[in-house]
């Protein structure tokens, strides 16, 4: 298993879901959680429920991905909340998140991660 995980943010289930079985396409081998909606179905983050995203991925370091702000703002919120270490990116959820799924899977430094989806980023 890879040194990273991943977890995937939006206010859509869809969103996260789609995302996630796109990443395993070529990134078996990291662990990916998702935080897709309200739990009543509804469109929107929780703290708990990235909470428990965060929790339920067995790797020790993650690189969190979000769609919009709220998302982020929860993210932040539960890295004070676990006892692992979360790196958020401010990149297209998507793209961002197959980017560093594909790096992690070859086994690139958290460092390189970085510096590659810099090209991504969202200024």
């Amino acid at each position: 298993m890879t040194v990273y995980g991943i977890v995937i943010a939006s206010h859509v289930a869809e969103i996260a879901e789609g995302t996630k079985k796109l990443v395993e396409q070529v990134a078996s081998n990291v662990p990916v959680t998702i935080a897709g909606g309200l739990p009543d179905d509804g469109i929107g983050t929780s703290i708990e429920t990235i909470q428990s995203a965060i929790e339920k991925n067995p790797a020790d370091e993650i690189l969190a991905f979000y769609d919009i702000g709220s998302a982020k703002m929860n993210l932040e919120v539960c890295c004070e909340l676990v006892d692992k270490k979360v790196q958020i990116f401010d990149c297209p959820i998507v793209e961002g998140t197959y980017s560093a799924a594909a790096l992690a899977e070859v086994g690139v430094s958290i460092d390189e991660i970085q510096k590659q989806l810099q090209a991504l980023v969202i200024k």
